[in-house]
């Protein structure tokens, strides 16, 4: 996983409220165009205005509130974009005997399915924990030469705690690299965490839907400004000690469960 990350888009959601309130809306000096818009859809228009712009994506994570949209999924299937979605645990997914919660069929996976694996280096050292990966059947929602899977993530100090997410991506992909774009979420963490401590991401007292806009295009400039030195300051270090100047990384079973 590269070192060095920055934010790419931004967008601002509005409560429903928000529109029943044309006052406020002028107010706040919110265009006249502008519609409310749940969660997943402003990230994919984000993800729509990255990838129009050339950005290559291979993959894409995110949390429950995005990995329950099924139009999200739906996007992103349709354009052949591997994901790794986290989803609730009554999330109904399809099997050859009918749906199935994701906490029913996590149940059900034998012993043999779960491998220790670190998915990322954390603040503390690796982040390692059990996980347990089945195929899911072919629903007809898959593009042809692609795969969905269930990713079930246990925590070893407490074997109670499960996560669950809905994979999609190429036929083959193997077990470890699904494990490895779970954990590139810590990674979206890290970027807000960062902007917040050097670039005043919360730190802003505006009213204005455009002041905002402002505010937060401004941080994530300094945020990519300070990310771009630190990499080439890193690499030019390497350099002169004469290494490489890459960065390091730093109840029944109704689906087949890898073992």
């Amino acid at each position: 996983m590269a070192r060095y990350r920055a934010l790419l888009a931004r967008e601002l959601y509005l409560p429903r409220t928000w529109c029943d309130d044309l006052p406020r809306w002028r107010e706040a000096g919110v265009d006249d165009e502008v519609r409310f818009a749940t969660k997943p859809a402003l990230g994919l228009r984000m993800l729509a205005r990255a990838i129009d712009a050339g950005l290559p994506a291979k993959w894409v994570t995110a949390d429950e509130a995005y990995g329950k949209d099924a139009k999200f999924r739906l996007w992103l299937q349709q354009r052949r974009i591997g994901y790794v979605l986290a989803v609730a645990k009554n999330q109904k997914i399809p099997t050859e005997h009918g749906s199935a919660r994701a906490d029913a069929l996590a149940s059900a996976a034998p012993a043999l399915a779960w491998k220790r694996r670190s998915c990322g280096d954390g603040v503390k050292g690796p982040r390692v924990y059990d996980w347990a990966v089945a195929t899911l059947p072919d629903t007809g929602t898959a593009e042809h030469g692609h795969t969905r899977w269930l990713l079930v993530r246990r925590s070893i100090a407490k074997p109670t705690e499960l996560a669950y997410y809905l994979c999609y991506g190429p036929d083959g992909t193997d077990d470890e690299e699904l494990i490895r774009v779970a954990g590139t979420r810590w990674a979206i963490e890290e970027c807000f965490q960062t902007s917040k401590n050097e670039t005043g991401l919360d730190h802003y007292q505006v009213r204005r839907y455009d002041a905002w806009y402002r505010h937060i295009t401004l941080v994530m400039v300094a945020h990519a400004f300070l990310a771009i030195t630190a990499s080439h300051a890193e690499k030019g270090a390497a350099t002169l000690n004469g290494t490489a100047s890459s960065a390091s990384p730093s109840a029944r079973s109704d689906v087949s469960w890898h073992t």
